[in-house]
């Protein structure tokens, strides 16, 4: 009865508006990101490639063992365990990044949303890697090596979209303080 309380209680931290807007687009992020993987894993095999625009942009599989650009390949668990200590420190600092405020609220929304999703790929029993499968590059003419970017998923975009956010939140927070102080 107790923790039925403590749960249901109005003024309990964890069911802020705040933090629910955080934890539904965190939800969204995670569901959109799951479901594009489903589709790459049902339809492309591993290491395949097709090509969208030719020259510009494929749709390819690739397991991703590292983080960013393949750095530290082989580090599954590792990287998982580092996820995880983010997503904490994250959450107990969040509110040094304005989110009480709706574009906090998004940025980490995103940030937590693109975390979850790369790490329930870390952590599936059938993978234990992450799933990438947008792939830019540029054909150049006369060469054929492409100028290549890393393949990429819906949570790394959320990571880095959400990442930029906070940098604009806290360049905007320094200004303002700046502006005030003259």
């Amino acid at each position: 009865m107790r923790v039925h309380k403590f749960i249901m209680a109005a003024n309990n931290p964890i069911f802020e508006k705040s933090n629910r807007r955080i934890f539904g687009l965190a939800l969204i992020i995670i569901a959109l990101d799951q479901f594009a993987k489903w589709l790459v894993l049902r339809s492309i095999p591993e290491g395949d490639e097709n090509v969208i625009v030719p020259g510009f942009f494929n749709l390819a599989h690739r397991a991703n063992t590292g983080a960013a650009w393949s750095m530290f390949t082989g580090n599954n668990t590792l990287l998982a365990v580092i996820a995880i200590a983010a997503l904490v420190a994250l959450f107990l600092t969040r509110r040094h990044f304005s989110a009480d405020r709706i574009l906090g609220q998004i940025a980490f929304g995103l940030i937590f949303g693109g975390i979850i999703g790369n790490l329930a790929d870390r952590l599936n029993p059938h993978r234990h890697a992450v799933v990438d499968f947008l792939h830019f590059y540029m054909q150049r003419r006369g060469n054929l090596e492409p100028l290549d970017f890393p393949a990429f998923n819906v949570a790394d975009s959320a990571i880095c979209t959400g990442v930029a956010l906070i940098f604009i939140i806290t360049w905007r927070n320094e200004h303002a303080v700046k502006s005030a102080a003259n």
